[in-house]
């Protein structure tokens, strides 16, 4: 039987990618794992491998062509076969208000959050987990999947889906199901969080008020309602005589996703940023100082970043709550601590990320970034080289001493580092020469408040005037 060729899921925020490249001629003989197809995200050009050995027929996808991720582009099989995708191995999702035959009418559970799922959405899953699933009325849309590197449900998904259902009385979970509510939406208030027969009730009477509800006002309603326009950019200023455009750059891929980012977080996050003078003088020593003595050694001269990387990590443990993100309706306080390093490439600003930064040594940190680094400058970067929970941006190479950062979002905080400079300052009461550099942290407001983020910062800069503290951590 032919395998299929999917676009692997490449990270928990690509929904779509573009073909670039294919490797490959349609009918061509193909191994296992060898590359065959290169496509790309709004972050790199990732490269997808043959899931067998076979003669590959390519689906009618050409280069340029923008898909949603997971949808199947060629099949590996026998040279004599033609491109079918295998609908046995995907559980066909019904369409949003679709009511299966004899299912019973759901009624709208008005503690939830009601989301528009794709029409049809594909769901793989393994033959036992589809198994396991019939046989226990298990949507298989809701459940997480970890097989074939995150995209294919396992049977182990299926097991972990129903261990994690909610403890509910026998007569509640009929009542749910007759009615079509999913218990996990709702709070228990029995014994232990055990939902109850009036829990499942008070729902269901609210479902039932909001219909009527939405009946009274589609009979008041019966005007069609005025269309509402697409906002649409201001046209461009006329040229003046003489002037003209040297070159468009669409706004698409890194360029695209950065602007459309950094003008969410610009309009959504409450931002502050807060100065602060740093003596950077014994940074730069120690940064000397283990140049010359393992350099040679580690293959490469530690640098400022990596050092920063180091402080911030450690700063974040102190401080758990600037490790955070915002959700639409909470506030997450996360466990690990992955710092991330905006990167100025050809292709846009990147930010690859350290991960559990607060548990390696300079050394690891050191090496992990360079090798990201140089994977984001050639387009080759992993889906695990991004998603961080705090940001570093510096613009000191480029001498700037200081600027206001934009949050990379749904992050707490970002910090902004300066140059570092010779300055005159007073130091021990006296007119002396240091290496000052001065550090900005952009910080939500609806995530923490201005003192507890002055703490946080106040931290950094004892790390940074003072690099041994690092060694009482």
């Amino acid at each position: 039987m032919a395998k299929e060729l999917f676009i692997p899921k490449l990270g928990q925020t690509v929904e779509e990618v573009k073909l670039v490249r294919w490797l490959v001629e349609d009918g061509a003989k193909v191994d296992q794992g060898q590359e065959v197809l290169e496509v790309e995200t709004d972050k790199a050009v990732f490269a997808v491998e043959a899931p067998a050995k076979g003669y590959i027929h390519i689906g009618p996808y050409k280069e340029d062509l923008v898909l949603p991720v997971l949808t199947v582009v060629a099949t590996v099989g026998k040279a004599d076969e033609k491109f079918a995708p295998a609908g046995a191995e995907a559980v066909e999702t019904k369409e949003a208000g679709q009511q299966v035959p004899g299912e019973p009418t759901p009624i709208e559970n008005p503690n939830s959050t009601i989301e528009n799922p794709k029409s049809a959405e594909r769901v793989f899953a393994s033959p036992r987990a589809k198994k396991l699933a019939a046989e226990e009325n298990v949507d298989l849309s809701k459940v997480t999947p970890t097989g074939g590197g995150g995209v294919r449900v396992a049977e182990r998904d299926v097991v972990s889906y129903l261990e994690s259902a909610p403890k509910a009385t026998p007569v509640a979970e009929r009542m749910a199901a007759e009615a079509g509510i999913d218990l996990r939406s709702l709070t228990g208030t029995g014994a232990g969080g055990t939902i109850t027969k009036e829990d499942v009730q008070q729902v269901i009477e609210k479902g039932r008020e909001g219909e009527r509800e939405r009946g009274r006002r589609g009979e008041e309603e019966k005007a069609p309602a005025a269309p509402v326009l697409p906002l649409t950019p201001a046209p461009p200023l006329p040229l003046s005589p003489g002037q003209e455009v040297l070159e468009r750059v669409p706004l698409k891929g890194v360029r695209g996703i950065t602007t459309e980012r950094m003008a969410a977080s610009a309009r959504t996050a409450a931002r502050v940023t807060l100065f602060m003078d740093v003596d950077a003088t014994e940074f730069v020593a120690l940064r000397e100082r283990l140049k010359a003595k393992v350099s040679e050694q580690w293959g490469f001269a530690p640098g400022y970043n990596d050092l920063l990387i180091r402080v911030v990590a450690t700063a974040l443990r102190k401080f758990p709550y600037m490790n955070a993100r915002i959700t639409a309706d909470a506030i997450e306080y996360l466990a690990p601590i992955h710092v991330g390093m905006a990167v100025d490439t050809d292709r846009g600003l990147l930010v690859p990320v350290v991960r559990n930064a607060d548990q390696k040594g300079l050394r690891q940190i050191g090496n992990e970034l360079r090798v990201m680094v140089e994977r984001a400058r050639k387009g080759r970067s992993l889906p695990d080289d991004f998603g961080g929970t705090f940001t570093i941006t510096s613009l000191g190479p480029l001498d700037v001493d200081g600027f206001t950062p934009i949050i990379n979002l749904p992050e707490a905080a970002i910090l902004g580092v300066g140059r570092i400079a010779d300055k005159a300052v007073v130091y021990k009461g006296q007119l002396a020469a240091r290496k000052m550099m001065t550090l900005s942290l952009a910080f939500d407001h609806r995530v923490t408040d201005g003192a507890p983020a002055a703490r946080f910062l106040k931290y950094v800069k004892e790390l940074v005037e003072e690099p041994y503290l690092l060694l009482a951590e």
